[in-house]
């Protein structure tokens, strides 16, 4: 009978990603397997990754293995303010990287992660993760299990929704993301191979809840009709491809993020406004961050050491910290409606553009979570 030295609870990326982190070091995984009755439905989500993250799945053997389809390199990112002319600009080219992030499919993502557990041995796959010395709680942001190791999850509600969608433009996007920031909602497009090669994008429309369901129940026509205004047409005519997607926005963060024989990774741990695209990154650098403190323990301590694992939560600690406050600052300088603060952001905007080396620290900080 095989004997398990981490089990991990949760089927999405960070949960994979982590067992098979942590079977690179020599570790036996007991990994929570996707329900095989879950009914298929279409997966709109798409995530931006940094160059730091392709590295790690590069690492992994997983990278390589996602369709082509599946992974779209930025090569250019504008942002806009509520002023026509405020506005930022990024480039590859400037900040000497082949890209500027990886936009990823979420569903393929998935499956070639499934896959590649599949055939490590030292996992195994359970619907009910065998017992061992160390637990792992990567269950998204709705997790449960946390409360049952004594973590509560303090969150404050942004009384915005999330819509997402897929969209194909009759323009190539060229590999540029795009993200306009107004009062009182923040719009991002961010540019995909898929269903349309070089035409299609990921629809990330942070709204006020009363909108965000008014956008979700109106027609496809309306719907296309309230993109072309939001974005004055500066990526063309925008066409919607398939389903719909909501969720709501909060900003959240668990107390504590680990015990004895237990830590929280990912969502489970921390939830962010999606306005950086931060979010997953934040996650894999959490199994980062864990496999090395695990890897460079005392032969004499075990997994499940408390001691051993606060040395992991200290590692996270400001990093996740820091993207939070950056996001939650942001959002709330954005939704102001004043006119002065108006003018102030967008004023600032304008600024940051013409000073290159702030827009490099700026671009560097999103690089490397």
């Amino acid at each position: 009978m095989t004997t398990f030295d981490v089990r991990i609870l949760g089927t999405g990326i960070v949960s994979r990603v982590a067992a098979l982190s942590l079977a690179r070091i020599g570790l036996n995984v007991a990994l929570q397997a996707r329900p095989v009755d879950a009914a298929p439905s279409a997966d709109v989500r798409t995530y931006a990754l940094n160059p730091t993250s392709v590295q790690w799945l590069e690492g992994l053997k997983v990278w390589s293995a996602l369709p082509e389809a599946a992974r779209t390199a930025v090569l250019d990112m504008r942002v806009q303010g509520d002023a026509h002319a405020s506005q930022i600009e990024f480039s590859a080219w400037q900040q000497a990287v082949p890209a500027l992030a990886w936009i990823v499919d979420a569903g393929a993502l998935e499956n070639v992660l499934d896959a590649a557990a599949g055939f490590t041995p030292q996992v195994a796959l359970q619907a009910e993760p065998a017992p061992a010395p160390l637990t792992l709680v990567a269950e998204g942001r709705a997790s449960a299990t946390r409360a049952l190791f004594g973590a509560r999850f303090v969150r404050h509600a942004y009384g915005h929704t999330a819509v997402a969608a897929r969209l194909v433009s009759d323009r190539p996007h060229a590999g540029c993301a795009r993200q306009w920031f107004r009062a009182p909602d923040i719009l991002g497009l961010l540019p995909f191979d898929s269903p349309e090669a070089g035409r299609s994008y990921g629809l990330v429309w942070s709204l006020p809840q009363a909108q965000a369901q008014h956008w979700l129940s109106a027609s496809a026509e309306a719907f296309e009709a309230g993109l072309m205004d939001a974005t004055g047409g500066a990526v063309g005519t925008l066409r919607l491809s398939g389903e719909r997607a909501a969720w709501p926005l909060a900003l959240g963060h668990a107390e504590p993020v680990t015990g004895t024989g237990w830590a929280l990774l990912g969502d489970a741990a921390h939830q962010v406004h999606p306005l950086a695209g931060q979010g997953l990154n934040l996650g894999l650098a959490d199994v980062v961050a864990l496999a090395d403190t695990l890897a460079e323990r005392e032969v004499w301590r075990g997994l499940g050491d408390p001691v051993l694992l606060r040395r992991y939560a200290r590692r996270r600690l400001v990093p996740n910290w820091a993207m939070a406050q950056l996001t939650d600052g942001l959002w709330h300088l954005f939704a102001r409606e004043n006119p002065g603060w108006r003018e102030l952001r967008n004023r600032g905007m304008s600024l940051v553009n013409h000073l290159p080396p702030l827009k490099r620290w700026l671009a560097t900080q999103a690089l490397d979570v």
